[in-house]
């Protein structure tokens, strides 16, 4: 009886297909690679919560292509507060109300044809900080997945204050330091009501607005920003993250 189950055993083994080892093997390698990316990933978001990017890979592109950037990091706390409020004002007003994604303003998104963006402050950050910039499917699908964890590992005051540092404002200018020097020649924490509305009013397309020179549309759209700000500042939309 032994002898014929092993046998069976041996013929089971010689049926199997010659490609399943291999395959297995690949497999294995192929999920030991995604988990060390994974883990990689978490780390560096772990270490972005409290150390400071020094720098980003668009940043980095552009710099190639310049010759350099202007970039100074500055805490949040070092930043008039208008321009905090006037930034989520202006991209994500219901920032302090969700998880990473502003699920009615995709919904509204969707309704309007996919022509206006539904991008938090959030998914932005991830992009800016861990990816790279240009509308593509497999980007947009790990900026789904990493935006979640940021959420969950970094607060609110943080995902602004690094969200301001990265930002581009201009042509090889980033973050709201060199921004506010840019175009107005004073430190961040000097900037007026006015001042820092223009700047979040360029943020869409900061190559095609200028904060110091503005347009009729930059003067309208900072007035509707100045609103938002004052109204998200009143009714505690911004108080997750001002201290």
């Amino acid at each position: 009886m032994a002898t014929r189950s092993k046998k069976k055993a041996r013929r089971s083994r010689k049926s199997s297909p010659i490609w399943q080892a291999p395959l297995k093997r690949a497999m294995r390698y192929l999920f030991r690679g995604l988990l060390a990316v994974a883990l990689i990933v978490l780390a560096l978001i772990g270490l972005g919560s409290v150390l400071n990017p020094p720098t980003t890979p668009y940043m980095l592109s552009e710099s190639r292509r310049l010759g350099g950037v202007s970039q100074e990091w500055v805490g949040l706390s070092d930043v008039t507060p208008t321009m905090a409020r006037a930034v989520v004002a202006a991209e994500d007003a219901n920032f302090c109300q969700h998880w990473g994604f502003d699920l009615p303003a995709i919904k509204q998104a969707i309704a309007d044809g996919g022509n206006r963006g539904a991008s938090t402050i959030s998914q932005q950050t991830v992009k800016n900080v861990y990816l790279w910039h240009g509308r593509n499917y497999t980007r947009k699908a790990l900026e789904a997945l990493l935006t979640p964890v940021l959420e969950a590992v970094w607060s609110k005051e943080r995902i602004v204050e690094v969200y301001l540092n990265v930002a581009e404002f201009d042509e090889g200018v980033f973050g709201v330091k060199a921004a506010a020097r840019h175009y107005f020649g004073v430190a961040p924490d000097q900037l007026s009501d006015v001042q820092a509305a223009r700047l979040a009013a360029i943020l869409p397309d900061p190559k095609g607005r200028s904060a110091s020179r503005p347009s009729d549309f930059v003067r309208k759209r900072t007035r509707s920003i100045l609103s938002g700000a004052a109204t998200i500042g009143k009714d505690g939309r911004s108080a997750c993250f001002e201290s």
